[in-house]
């Protein structure tokens, strides 16, 4: 983390032109002169911070070669090492200012480099030390380990009162739109369209969007509960559901979904035809091509259905600009890996229960060794794309500090998964990346409209 703290920092304050205050090596001035400026502070910081971090690089090689840990481990590790001072040489060289343009992206490629072998050194010797060899089921074809219950065992409980059987009703329809999912969706493309920002960005396409995005969501996922009111029964966590307990009948929960997605649809276009397609497709692929072909028949259906959390940041990019931007693309970059190291989480702490439902989820079919080692792959995948981000955007320190605390917060959690294996473990992490992910949206919403 002290590595990906260089590494954001030093993409944001590259925008910020905090560089050119202090065009010097190794200090300012002459080269050996305190910053007069904030500014130059900003970038005299950032080369202490480097120095200190750098020793921490080396006391970690040579940790790796004194253990007995595996010898990936330590060729990644001394990779790391040795291109840390390639680093602050190129570094160096940029701060000058009196090389080509394109070393700037070196630094950052370099950087990102560094930061991923170290991260690739971490997963393995967790692997190592807290890993199962034989956790890996021997047939990776899953069906339902449980038939559907019949209708005389199946026999939920439905108020028959007029007024509380029209309160569970109307929760149970509100229940079907998947409200816990709103939230973050429509954070996910109130940040895009506070990226994209410009005279598009209007009160009218900002609450167009959100109220159209949510009647999206609710139309996604009121078709996924239609197809999987049967499933639903065998799964203690959502077994309540309320097709799953007959408390909306089918006809009435398709009819609603299609409602919600003439609004939807509808309320998109007003604003642009791109943002009214986008959301239809949002719609089709989490219901159809998620719910139905995915979900039961792939491993991977967690890291492709990915692409349904991040329709949303292209489509608040269209919204506002009537086109698909490179800012919307990078977001939308963000969510795709970011779901797979927030999922797997969840996955692990019901796995029984995908079991139990027939799902293929990575617990199940390739174990929770293998899961846990993804989780860290895809969270510093996460993480690197949300350095890329910092790098092509007006971001700055708000979106970075965030980042950086809490994505080590998250990263934390999921070292602690490691070590526990435990539901409770699972739990943390999995919210630990909501928090990260809220937090970092918010930023680049403020900062977005502030600046």
């Amino acid at each position: 983390m002290g590595v990906y703290l260089l590494l954001v920092v030093g993409a944001a304050t590259s925008l910020t032109d905090a560089a050119a205050s202090c065009t010097a090596w190794p200090a300012c001035g002459s080269g050996w002169e305190l910053p007069a400026t904030t500014d130059g502070w900003i970038a005299f910081g950032h080369r202490i911070v480097a120095f200190l971090v750098g020793i921490a690089v080396v006391a970690t090689a040579v940790f790796a070669w004194r253990s007995e840990t595996s010898r990936r481990v330590k060729a990644v590790i001394t990779i790391a090492t040795v291109l840390y001072p390639i680093q602050a040489g190129v570094g160096a060289a940029v701060a000058t200012g009196s090389v080509p343009a394109y070393l700037s992206g070196v630094h950052l490629i370099v950087g990102i480099t560094i930061f991923g072998t170290l991260l690739a050194g971490l997963a393995w010797w967790l692997e190592a030390e807290t890993g199962d060899p034989n956790d890996r089921p021997e047939n990776e074809t899953l069906e339902p380990s449980e038939a559907l219950p019949s209708p005389e065992e199946h026999t939920p409980h439905i108020p028959t009162d007029p007024i509380p059987r029209a309160k569970a009703t109307i929760n149970a329809y509100f229940r079907l739109m998947k409200p816990r999912l709103m939230w973050l969706l429509c954070l996910v493309a109130a940040a895009a369209m506070a990226l994209a920002g410009g005279p598009g960005l209007t009160t009218y396409t900002v609450a167009a969007t959100l109220i159209a995005g949510s009647l999206s969501i609710g139309a996604s996922g009121t078709f996924n509960h239609v197809l999987e009111r049967d499933i639903d029964r065998r799964m203690a966590r959502t077994n309540d559901r309320p097709l799953a307990t007959d408390l909306v009948p089918v006809r009435n929960a398709v009819a609603f979904g299609l409602f919600l997605t003439v609004i939807s649809v509808g309320l998109f276009a007003t604003i642009n035809w791109l943002a009214a397609i986008l959301g239809l497709t949002a719609i089709i692929f989490y219901s159809i091509v998620y719910t139905l072909i995915l979900k039961p028949n792939t491993v991977q259906n967690t890291v492709i259905g990915g692409a349904a959390g991040a329709l949303p940041a292209l489509i608040g990019w269209a919204a506002v600009t009537g086109e698909i931007g490179l800012g919307g693309i990078l977001l939308a970059t963000l969510i795709f890996l970011w779901t797979p190291a927030h999922f797997y989480n969840l996955a692990l702490a019901y796995k029984d229960d995908y079991e139990r439902g027939g799902f293929p989820m990575m617990p199940v079919v390739r174990g929770e060794t293998t899961t846990r080692r993804h989780i860290i792959w895809y969270l510093g995948a996460t993480l690197i794309a949300a350095a890329v981000l910092a790098a092509s955007s007006t971001l700055g320190w708000i979106y970075v500090v965030s980042g950086v605390v809490f994505g080590g917060i998250f990263l934390w959690m999921v070292v602690r998964l490691h070590y526990e294996q435990t539901e409770s473990a699972a739990f943390r992490a999995f919210h630990a990346s909501n928090a990260y992910l809220g937090v970092v949206l918010l930023a680049i919403v403020f900062e977005g409209l502030a600046f």
